[in-house]
Protein backbone atom coordinates (compact mmCIF):
# COMPACT_ATOMS: atom_id res chain seq x y z
CA UNK A 1 0.00 0.00 0.00
CA UNK A 2 1.60 3.32 -1.28
CA UNK A 3 2.15 5.74 2.01
CA UNK A 4 1.24 9.31 1.19
CA UNK A 5 1.98 12.12 3.49
CA UNK A 6 -0.89 15.33 2.62
CA UNK A 7 -0.44 18.54 4.64
CA UNK A 8 -2.80 18.72 7.03
CA UNK A 9 -3.20 23.31 7.08
CA UNK A 10 -2.36 26.16 5.52
CA UNK A 11 -2.05 27.18 1.92
CA UNK A 12 -0.95 23.79 0.53
CA UNK A 13 -4.01 21.42 2.01
CA UNK A 14 -7.25 22.38 0.81
CA UNK A 15 -5.57 22.92 -3.48
CA UNK A 16 -3.52 19.05 -2.33
CA UNK A 17 -6.85 17.32 -1.01
CA UNK A 18 -8.56 19.18 -4.32
CA UNK A 19 -6.12 17.29 -5.83
CA UNK A 20 -6.05 14.19 -4.89
CA UNK A 21 -9.84 14.56 -4.65
CA UNK A 22 -10.35 15.03 -7.99
CA UNK A 23 -7.44 11.56 -8.91
CA UNK A 24 -10.11 9.56 -7.31
CA UNK A 25 -8.53 9.15 -4.28
CA UNK A 26 -11.10 8.69 -0.94
CA UNK A 27 -10.49 12.42 1.28
CA UNK A 28 -10.66 13.05 5.17
CA UNK A 29 -13.91 14.50 6.16
CA UNK A 30 -13.06 15.86 9.10
CA UNK A 31 -9.57 17.61 9.66
CA UNK A 32 -8.91 15.87 12.81
CA UNK A 33 -8.53 12.95 11.24
CA UNK A 34 -4.70 12.05 10.97
CA UNK A 35 -4.08 8.99 8.97
CA UNK A 36 -7.18 7.56 6.11
CA UNK A 37 -7.07 4.44 4.23
CA UNK A 38 -8.25 4.10 0.70
CA UNK A 39 -8.37 0.30 0.43
CA UNK A 40 -9.68 0.36 -2.79
CA UNK A 41 -7.42 2.75 -4.19
CA UNK A 42 -4.43 0.78 -2.13
CA UNK A 43 -3.19 4.13 -0.92
CA UNK A 44 -3.26 5.27 2.71
CA UNK A 45 -2.69 9.16 3.54
CA UNK A 46 -1.13 11.18 6.64
CA UNK A 47 -1.88 14.30 7.42
CA UNK A 48 1.19 16.53 8.74
CA UNK A 49 2.56 19.42 9.30
CA UNK A 50 4.05 21.07 5.26
CA UNK A 51 7.52 21.58 7.37
CA UNK A 52 7.58 18.02 8.20
CA UNK A 53 6.49 16.02 4.79
CA UNK A 54 9.77 16.14 3.46
CA UNK A 55 11.67 14.73 6.53
CA UNK A 56 9.05 11.86 6.94
CA UNK A 57 9.40 10.93 2.96
CA UNK A 58 13.36 11.33 3.29
CA UNK A 59 13.05 9.17 6.02
CA UNK A 60 10.97 6.64 4.45
CA UNK A 61 8.31 6.52 6.85
CA UNK A 62 6.60 7.78 4.09
CA UNK A 63 6.79 6.47 0.31
CA UNK A 64 5.74 9.89 -1.14
CA UNK A 65 3.99 13.62 -0.18
CA UNK A 66 3.13 16.96 -1.20
CA UNK A 67 4.62 19.73 0.41
CA UNK A 68 5.92 23.07 -1.30
CA UNK A 69 9.53 23.12 -3.33
CA UNK A 70 10.55 25.82 -0.78
CA UNK A 71 10.12 23.57 2.41
CA UNK A 72 11.55 20.80 0.54
CA UNK A 73 14.71 22.73 -0.33
CA UNK A 74 14.65 23.96 3.07
CA UNK A 75 14.47 20.62 5.12
CA UNK A 76 17.59 19.15 3.56
CA UNK A 77 15.57 16.05 3.79
CA UNK A 78 16.73 12.85 1.43
CA UNK A 79 14.02 13.14 -0.82
CA UNK A 80 13.78 14.93 -4.48
CA UNK A 81 10.78 16.42 -6.27
CA UNK A 82 8.79 13.94 -8.78
CA UNK A 83 6.16 15.81 -10.01
CA UNK A 84 5.18 19.50 -10.19
CA UNK A 85 1.10 19.98 -9.23
CA UNK A 86 0.46 23.81 -10.61
CA UNK A 87 -0.56 24.91 -7.17
CA UNK A 88 0.13 27.35 -4.63
CA UNK A 89 2.87 29.36 -6.85
CA UNK A 90 4.87 31.60 -4.85
CA UNK A 91 8.76 33.46 -5.54
CA UNK A 92 11.13 34.05 -2.64
CA UNK A 93 13.23 36.98 -2.73
CA UNK A 94 15.37 39.13 -0.42
CA UNK A 95 13.70 42.64 0.65
CA UNK A 96 15.90 45.18 2.96
CA UNK A 97 14.86 48.89 3.80
CA UNK A 98 14.17 51.21 0.47
CA UNK A 99 17.80 52.55 -0.83
CA UNK A 100 20.16 50.55 1.40
CA UNK A 101 20.91 46.92 -0.04
CA UNK A 102 20.54 46.76 -4.36
CA UNK A 103 22.92 43.54 -4.69
CA UNK A 104 23.12 40.12 -3.33
CA UNK A 105 26.52 40.87 -2.92
CA UNK A 106 25.92 43.48 -0.62
CA UNK A 107 24.73 41.33 2.11
CA UNK A 108 28.14 40.00 2.43
CA UNK A 109 28.56 41.07 6.83
CA UNK A 110 24.66 42.01 7.15
CA UNK A 111 22.34 39.80 9.36
CA UNK A 112 19.67 37.95 7.15
CA UNK A 113 15.98 36.97 8.86
CA UNK A 114 14.32 34.49 7.19
CA UNK A 115 12.04 31.30 7.85
CA UNK A 116 13.71 29.24 4.85
CA UNK A 117 17.23 29.58 7.03
CA UNK A 118 18.82 26.32 5.26
CA UNK A 119 17.47 27.24 1.74
CA UNK A 120 18.52 31.24 2.07
CA UNK A 121 21.90 29.45 3.80
CA UNK A 122 22.58 27.38 0.54
CA UNK A 123 22.08 30.01 -1.89
CA UNK A 124 24.27 32.38 -0.34
CA UNK A 125 26.88 30.39 -0.09
CA UNK A 126 26.95 29.50 -4.02
CA UNK A 127 26.32 33.04 -4.45
CA UNK A 128 29.90 33.25 -2.41
CA UNK A 129 28.40 35.35 -0.30
CA UNK A 130 28.98 35.10 3.66
CA UNK A 131 26.27 37.07 6.10
CA UNK A 132 27.08 38.13 9.49
CA UNK A 133 23.99 36.12 10.91
CA UNK A 134 21.60 33.83 9.69
CA UNK A 135 18.41 34.41 11.71
CA UNK A 136 15.53 32.04 12.02
CA UNK A 137 12.24 33.39 12.40
CA UNK A 138 8.81 31.43 12.55
CA UNK A 139 6.75 34.62 11.19
CA UNK A 140 6.12 38.44 11.10
CA UNK A 141 9.80 38.55 9.24
CA UNK A 142 9.39 41.54 7.42
CA UNK A 143 9.32 43.41 11.08
CA UNK A 144 13.14 42.08 11.72
CA UNK A 145 14.69 44.88 10.43
CA UNK A 146 11.87 47.69 12.03
CA UNK A 147 12.89 45.65 15.36
CA UNK A 148 16.44 45.61 15.29
CA UNK A 149 16.71 41.54 14.31
CA UNK A 150 18.21 41.47 11.25
CA UNK A 151 19.10 44.03 8.07
CA UNK A 152 18.07 42.05 5.24
CA UNK A 153 15.03 39.83 5.15
CA UNK A 154 14.32 36.41 2.44
CA UNK A 155 10.63 35.58 2.59
CA UNK A 156 7.99 34.81 0.29
CA UNK A 157 6.87 37.60 -2.26
CA UNK A 158 3.00 38.15 -3.82
CA UNK A 159 2.19 41.41 -4.14
CA UNK A 160 4.56 43.09 -2.30
CA UNK A 161 2.23 45.03 -0.40
CA UNK A 162 3.53 43.64 3.68
CA UNK A 163 7.16 44.42 2.20
CA UNK A 164 6.16 47.98 1.33
CA UNK A 165 4.00 49.00 4.39
CA UNK A 166 6.94 47.94 6.49
CA UNK A 167 9.31 50.22 4.26
CA UNK A 168 11.11 47.52 2.71
CA UNK A 169 11.62 46.99 -1.08
CA UNK A 170 13.28 43.59 -2.91
CA UNK A 171 16.00 43.66 -4.45
CA UNK A 172 18.34 40.87 -6.90
CA UNK A 173 17.15 38.13 -9.13
CA UNK A 174 14.33 35.86 -6.74
CA UNK A 175 16.05 33.08 -4.80
CA UNK A 176 13.23 30.53 -5.93
CA UNK A 177 9.93 30.28 -7.60
CA UNK A 178 8.30 27.98 -5.60
CA UNK A 179 4.99 25.64 -6.64
CA UNK A 180 3.12 22.39 -4.71
CA UNK A 181 4.93 19.16 -6.02
CA UNK A 182 5.09 15.76 -5.35
CA UNK A 183 7.97 14.38 -3.89
CA UNK A 184 9.67 11.14 -3.01
CA UNK A 185 12.95 9.65 -1.31
CA UNK A 186 16.12 10.23 -3.18
CA UNK A 187 17.63 7.02 -5.03
CA UNK A 188 16.49 4.89 -8.00
CA UNK A 189 13.71 2.92 -6.15
CA UNK A 190 10.48 4.05 -6.90
CA UNK A 191 7.31 2.89 -4.69
CA UNK A 192 5.20 0.63 -5.66
CA UNK A 193 1.77 2.48 -6.69
CA UNK A 194 3.59 5.53 -7.41
CA UNK A 195 3.27 5.56 -11.13
CA UNK A 196 -0.33 5.24 -10.72
CA UNK A 197 -0.43 8.14 -8.56
CA UNK A 198 1.49 10.37 -11.20
CA UNK A 199 -0.83 9.26 -14.09
CA UNK A 200 -3.83 10.13 -11.96
CA UNK A 201 -2.23 13.57 -11.18
CA UNK A 202 -0.53 14.43 -14.51
CA UNK A 203 -4.59 13.35 -15.80
CA UNK A 204 -5.86 16.63 -13.36
CA UNK A 205 -3.59 18.42 -14.46
CA UNK A 206 -3.92 18.19 -17.79
CA UNK A 207 -8.13 18.25 -17.73
CA UNK A 208 -7.39 21.69 -15.69
CA UNK A 209 -5.35 22.82 -18.42
CA UNK A 210 -7.23 22.00 -21.54
CA UNK A 211 -11.31 21.63 -22.45
CA UNK A 212 -12.72 19.87 -25.24
CA UNK A 213 -13.69 21.70 -28.20
CA UNK A 214 -16.25 20.59 -30.95
CA UNK A 215 -17.48 22.45 -34.10
CA UNK A 216 -19.02 21.83 -37.60
CA UNK A 217 -17.36 23.30 -40.74
CA UNK A 218 -17.67 22.88 -44.35
CA UNK A 219 -15.05 20.13 -45.82
CA UNK A 220 -13.06 22.71 -47.95
CA UNK A 221 -12.64 24.73 -44.59
CA UNK A 222 -11.26 21.75 -42.52
CA UNK A 223 -7.77 22.22 -43.17
CA UNK A 224 -7.70 26.34 -42.02
CA UNK A 225 -10.29 25.10 -39.20
CA UNK A 226 -7.66 22.22 -38.01
CA UNK A 227 -4.56 24.39 -38.16
CA UNK A 228 -6.66 26.90 -35.44
CA UNK A 229 -7.24 23.79 -33.07
CA UNK A 230 -4.36 21.51 -33.59
CA UNK A 231 -5.13 19.59 -30.66
CA UNK A 232 -2.76 17.52 -28.38
CA UNK A 233 -1.81 15.23 -30.52
CA UNK A 234 -4.38 15.67 -33.40
CA UNK A 235 -8.01 16.56 -33.40
CA UNK A 236 -10.76 14.26 -34.09
CA UNK A 237 -12.87 15.05 -37.74
CA UNK A 238 -15.54 13.16 -38.85
CA UNK A 239 -17.77 13.73 -41.84
CA UNK A 240 -21.74 14.70 -41.25
CA UNK A 241 -24.26 13.17 -42.98
CA UNK A 242 -25.69 16.07 -45.23
CA UNK A 243 -21.68 15.19 -47.03
CA UNK A 244 -20.65 18.76 -46.98
CA UNK A 245 -19.44 19.36 -43.32
CA UNK A 246 -17.33 17.69 -40.66
CA UNK A 247 -17.55 17.84 -37.01
CA UNK A 248 -14.14 18.39 -35.23
CA UNK A 249 -13.36 17.70 -31.73
CA UNK A 250 -9.52 18.77 -30.52
CA UNK A 251 -8.33 19.39 -26.66
CA UNK A 252 -7.48 22.94 -26.89
CA UNK A 253 -6.09 25.58 -23.72
CA UNK A 254 -8.57 26.69 -21.05
CA UNK A 255 -6.66 29.94 -21.20
CA UNK A 256 -7.03 30.51 -25.12
CA UNK A 257 -10.68 29.40 -25.32
CA UNK A 258 -12.78 32.48 -26.22
CA UNK A 259 -9.48 33.26 -28.93
CA UNK A 260 -9.43 29.89 -30.55
CA UNK A 261 -13.28 30.07 -30.72
CA UNK A 262 -13.42 33.85 -32.19
CA UNK A 263 -10.68 32.37 -34.92
CA UNK A 264 -12.98 29.65 -35.62
CA UNK A 265 -15.91 31.56 -36.53
CA UNK A 266 -13.65 34.25 -38.53
CA UNK A 267 -12.45 30.53 -40.87
CA UNK A 268 -16.43 29.39 -40.78
CA UNK A 269 -17.00 27.13 -38.33
CA UNK A 270 -20.17 26.76 -36.33
CA UNK A 271 -21.91 25.45 -33.59
CA UNK A 272 -18.73 25.39 -31.60
CA UNK A 273 -19.34 23.80 -28.36
CA UNK A 274 -16.72 23.49 -25.13
CA UNK A 275 -16.92 20.92 -22.67
CA UNK A 276 -14.39 21.00 -19.32
CA UNK A 277 -12.63 17.26 -19.15
CA UNK A 278 -13.14 16.13 -15.44
CA UNK A 279 -10.19 13.23 -15.78
CA UNK A 280 -7.99 12.29 -18.73
CA UNK A 281 -5.21 9.86 -19.07
CA UNK A 282 -2.45 10.65 -22.11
Amino acid sequence: MLRIAVPNKGSLSAPATDMLREAGYRQRRDTRELVLTDADNGVEFFFLRPRDVAVYVGAGTVDVGITGRDLLLDSGADAVEHLGLGFAGSTFRFAAPAGTVTDVAQIAGRRVASSYTTLVASHLAAQGVEPAAIVHLDGAVESSVQLGVADVIADVVETGTTLRAAGLEVFGEPILRSEAVLIRRAGNAVPDGLEILTRRLQGVLTAREYVLMDYDVPIELVDAAVAVTPGFESPTVSPLHNGQSAAVRSMVRRSETNRVMDALYDVGARGIIVTSIHACRL
